[in-house]
């Protein structure tokens, strides 16, 4: 293609997303789902195993084929589009993370986060081996090791964005449940990323140059804390004009660190989310922080995460999963996600002394992979350590423990007593 037809395909390509995302997004309100879950569903439902199934000429057309480099030609523009929007949503992340609120009845917190990390270890390692020995789902360049490890990531993670949304939209910020869930989530999510940078440092099979990736990765976490927070803290008027509002200099500095951040992180061979997520955990608060995420995103959320979550889907093939096997396969491992992180994190909260309809709340919201999961195996299948068969059975995992959490949350708490959403007294 030329420039004049990309640029053409290209805003074609977003009028129809969106307008895919947000009709899907209506019908999946009247289930009570959120609108992020329906546009997961919307990138599965404009790629290959949908669209592309059911109308292959208009899907072939719209996101064209590229024989002689075997990729689309939207990826020279979509794939960057999309890892845009992914360090931009993770850079928000970091904005809203609050290392305060895993200190809120910290006891629990911690033990549904170990938990919901050991358990689906436990249970991921043998599974990991057995498909990494009895099938191809592993490429015969992923170790046993990156395998087991990749494996234990994707069922550990946990989706702390849109738990975070659950709880505000459900009026359950400062309860027991909320707190507990909030607190142990970002645990789990810290833990499941720094599993990830692990693999990706080490999977070249090169020690020295993981050892240098990782070793880079805590440098820069150190420098980001140790120095850019106190610095941009001392700094915060240069932010701010002299309403105290949030100046355009001061939006641009904020986008500047985020590049920076995502550009070492990528750098060191680790993956651009990490050094955005770092760098919006640095922003001063209280008043920066929030003015910036007031900023940044409507436009992230309405226009550049469904640019990645149609990457996403382009690259899922649900057709691959041919055969009774696979599907068998895609069971054990949707059966695996919940037994062990909704069912072990319910039992942790139960063993703390919570309730049962709070643990059981904490659990659901615990298992919902969301987002978080959809970036972590894009990774894999980008860099080469999960085939597109596995790429596409963990793709089902993530929508389907997804669309899970919001009705058996809400039929939990049909008819919850007062006493569940009692403010927590920070402790």
């Amino acid at each position: 293609m030329n420039n004049l037809q990309l640029t053409i395909f290209f805003f074609m390509q977003i009028a129809l997303i969106l307008g895919a995302c947000r009709v899907v997004g209506v019908i999946a309100a009247r289930f009570g789902q959120p609108q992020v879950v329906a546009e997961m569903i919307t990138g599965v439902v404009l790629g290959p195993s949908v669209f592309g199934l059911f109308l292959p000429e208009w899907q072939e057309f719209l996101f064209p084929w590229d024989p002689t480099q075997n990729t689309r030609d939207t990826q020279s523009y979509l794939f960057p589009a999309a890892q845009l929007g992914l360090a931009l949503y993770m850079f928000i992340v970091g904005l809203e993370f609050r290392v305060d609120i895993i200190r809120d009845h910290f006891k629990s917190s911690v033990a549904v986060s170990l938990a919901g990390m050991l358990a689906p270890f436990l249970l991921g390692i043998p599974l990991a081996a057995a498909l990494y020995f009895q099938t191809s789902l592993f490429p015969e360049k992923t170790s046993l090791f990156a395998a087991s490890l990749f494996m234990g990531a994707s069922l550990c993670i946990t989706a702390f964005p849109m738990l975070a949304r659950i709880i505000h939209f459900k009026g359950l910020a400062g309860t027991r449940m909320g707190t507990v869930a909030l607190g142990a989530g970002a645990i789990d999510d810290a833990a499941a990323w720094c599993l990830l940078a692990l693999v990706l440092a080490s999977f070249t099979g090169n020690f020295q140059g993981a050892v240098v990736s990782i070793a880079g990765g805590f440098f820069f976490v150190a420098i980001s804390f140790g120095v850019i927070k106190p610095l941009l803290r001392r700094w915060e008027g240069m932010f701010l004009d002299k309403n105290q509002q949030l100046s355009e200099t001061g939006l641009v500095i904020a986008i500047i660190w985020m590049a920076l951040g995502a550009m070492t992180t990528d750098w060191l061979h680790l993956h651009a989310v990490f050094g955005a997520f770092i760098a919006g955990a640095t922003i001063p608060r209280p008043v920066v922080y929030r003015q910036v995420i007031e900023r940044i995103q409507p436009l992230t959320v309405a226009l550049l995460l469904p640019l990645f979550f149609t990457y996403s889907g382009l690259n899922t093939r649900l057709n691959l999963l041919n055969n009774a096997t696979l599907w068998s396969i895609a069971l054990v491992v949707f059966l695996v996600a919940i037994l062990g992180k909704g069912v072990a994190c319910w039992a942790a909260a139960r063993a703390t002394g919570i309730p049962n309809r709070e643990a059981l709340g904490i659990g659901t919201l615990m298992n919902a992979r969301g987002l978080m999961e959809l970036i972590i195996i894009n990774i894999g299948l980008d860099r080469g350590i999960i085939s597109g068969e596995l790429f596409a059975i963990l793709v089902i995992m993530a929508i389907a423990t997804t669309l899970m959490a919001s009705p058996i949350f809400e039929w939990l708490n049909r008819d919850a007593p007062k006493s569940a959403s009692k403010p927590v007294v920070a402790t």
